[in-house]
């Protein structure tokens, strides 16, 4: 129930979003029409055919998508016709009498007045039309519902969140239209305008199927805006989100362990490394740690340093670790990729490949890196979301074994853990800069003007002054749904950041060459404040699909400062998906 009554709001909010802009004329120009018979239907419509299609976009994969496209070229062509009638009134009585004929039959048949169902109709279908146009800004509300569908499945919840969202923006422009609607009858009665006003609403409306046609809605749009409520949203559920890892309860040497419920199915791994397939029941008798994590992500890579070491430390005296590999980009789908990963990382423990999220919808997971533990027995007894706590979870690996039966080695001590590189825990009193995605589908705080043109090359340039978190491209790239590709060399990606560590997900793509790079920090070379994967001038390679560990300041903890991270790509081809921080 909190979730639906978030998304609700966040739909509410979505008003004050430049991307409700292009929806506005639509809706407005029903304004001076009977509310329940034209505007109620309009907005019903739009909401309903959101939540359709963005549950479609969610879990149905590509084929949905390109459906989507279609439908959103249908769309244009018909809310552009809607435009040319109030522009045209004659054009207007031609198309409408067949609506008003059928209008006329359903009224009949129903027993109703005529108005009221040729009115209702063709405003629904208008509504309909305007829901497959919309596409609401990925904010952290609408993108949990979808990021949630996506790695969940189809259900019926996921549809009843979108539908909320949906209702939440029709609410907030009934609201503006009712308001709207007294000002536009006010001056149709005080100016006797009504036709200017008419065609102005047409006029307007061909500005917003225009704006839509070539991509302003998601591009200028944005840049223009006056107001963004992905502070407000990140609020909101920053208030009301699920259980993260500071909601653990804490465990002592003598805390009593809940039955959170059974160890799932480990079934719909693609395939297992550094084991055949394991079963819940085949590790009845054995303390279990399953770790959900992906190769990739930054804070996985800083818990697994523990994880090793308890699978290291423990094994012999009856835990079985088990890495449950979920990939959050599509490389991380590739085996290859993922054998290699898991070579170079150390890892020796059972990997199951879960590509189709099929162990981790089994366990409800949402989140990576998650750590879920079971007993001999085969009940679930603790989780930890995240990073951190790690004597907190040791304890808990020493009890379930001690309620086992099992010996514990004399040695009372936690495992003592010196990772340095990568798997170095985070400066988190410096850290102000957040993980900024750099595909369309999730970007944030994309600084270049004229906003991403989407799956095209274009040329884009980095402004005079970036503000704290914002970040650019410079040349001619192909900004994608999940990462931008480097069309010609050479080109340049800027950050403004505040942190000790910055790492980019980089991949190579299909050139069987190192792509080059020279990086800045602040316009000069970085110096002692390179990171593990380039040298103190500033030069490296990309060579695989991985993140990559470019700036650790040197600088003591509380002397950070806001620094220009500047990257330069010699080479074509390269792909960059995601900044994160440390």
């Amino acid at each position: 129930m909190i979730l639906v009554l978030l998304s609700y709001l966040g739909g509410v909010l979505t008003i004050l979003s430049p991307c409700i802009l292009p929806v506005l004329p639509f809706v407005f120009a029903r304004a001076g029409q009977p509310f329940v018979r034209s505007s109620l239907p309009l907005l019903l419509g739009m909401a309903i055919t959101f939540a359709l299609v963005a549950t479609l976009a969610a879990v149905g994969g590509g084929w949905a998508v390109h459906a989507n496209q279609y439908g959103r070229i249908a769309a244009i062509v018909l809310l552009g016709l809607f435009g040319l009638t109030l522009l045209f009134p004659t054009l207007s009585d031609r198309l409408t009498r067949p609506l008003v004929a059928l209008g006329g039959r359903l009224s009949q048949s129903a027993g109703n007045g005529q108005s009221a169902t040729s009115s209702i109709v063709p405003s629904f279908l208008l509504g309909v039309a305007t829901g497959l146009l919309w596409a609401p800004c990925a904010g952290p509300i609408l993108g949990l519902v979808l990021t949630g569908a996506a790695l969940q499945g189809a259900s019926s919840q996921t549809s009843l969140l979108l539908l909320a969202y949906g209702l939440g923006a029709a609410t907030s422009l009934a609201l503006a239209l009712l308001i709207g609607g007294r000002v536009f009858a006010a001056l149709k009665r005080s100016l006797g305008i009504g036709e200017w006003i008419r065609r102005a609403l047409g006029a307007a409306v061909l500005l917003g199927v225009a704006a839509i046609a070539f991509g302003l809605d998601t591009g200028a749009l944005t840049q223009l805006s006056l107001a963004s409520t992905s502070g407000l949203e990140q609020r909101f559920l920053n208030r009301l989100k699920p259980a993260s890892a500071g909601d653990a309860p804490i465990v002592n040497a003598t805390s009593t362990l809940p039955i959170e419920g059974k160890l799932p199915p480990l079934d719909g791994a693609v395939e297992w490394l550094n084991s055949p397939p394991l079963t819940a029941e085949s590790l009845r008798g054995k303390v279990v740690l399953v770790d959900f994590w992906t190769y990739s992500c930054i804070n996985c890579l800083r818990s697994l340093p523990y994880v090793r070491a308890w699978a290291e430390k423990y094994r012999d005296q009856g835990l079985v670790v088990i890495g449950v590999h979920a990939p959050e980009f599509a490389f991380e789908k590739n085996l290859d990729n993922v054998r290699k990963a898991v070579q170079d990382l150390g890892i020796t423990y059972p990997v199951a490949i879960d590509n189709n999220y099929a162990i981790w919808r089994e366990f409800g997971n949402q989140y990576w890196p998650a750590h879920y533990f079971a007993d001999a027995q085969g009940n679930l007894r603790y989780h930890h979301f995240g990073e951190g706590e790690y004597e907190q979870s040791e304890m808990v690996i020493r009890k379930l074994l001690a309620e086992a039966g099992h010996k514990l080695a004399a040695d009372g001590n936690f495992v003592s853990v010196d990772a340095a590189g990568v798997g170095k825990a985070a400066d988190n009193a410096d850290v102000q800069s957040p993980e900024t995605y750099i595909g369309y589908s999730r970007a944030e705080r994309f600084a270049a003007p004229g906003g991403a043109i989407h799956d095209q090359a274009a040329a884009y340039s980095t402004p005079a002054k970036l503000d704290l978190n914002s970040w650019s491209l410079s040349g001619s790239w192909v900004v994608k749904d999940e990462k931008a590709v480097l069309a010609t060399a050479p080109g340049r990606i800027t950050f403004r950041f505040h942190a000790r560590d910055l790492h980019l997900v980089l991949g190579s793509g299909s050139s069987d060459k190192p792509i080059r790079f020279k990086l800045t920090l602040d316009g000069q070379a970085p110096g002692e404040n390179h990171g593990v994967d380039v040298d103190a001038a500033g030069l490296g390679s990309v060579s695989g699909q991985r993140l990559y560990q470019l700036i650790r300041q040197s600088a003591q903890s509380g002397d950070i400062q806001d620094r220009t991270f500047e990257i330069e790509f010699l080479d074509p081809g390269v792909e960059a998906f995601a900044f994160t921080f440390g």
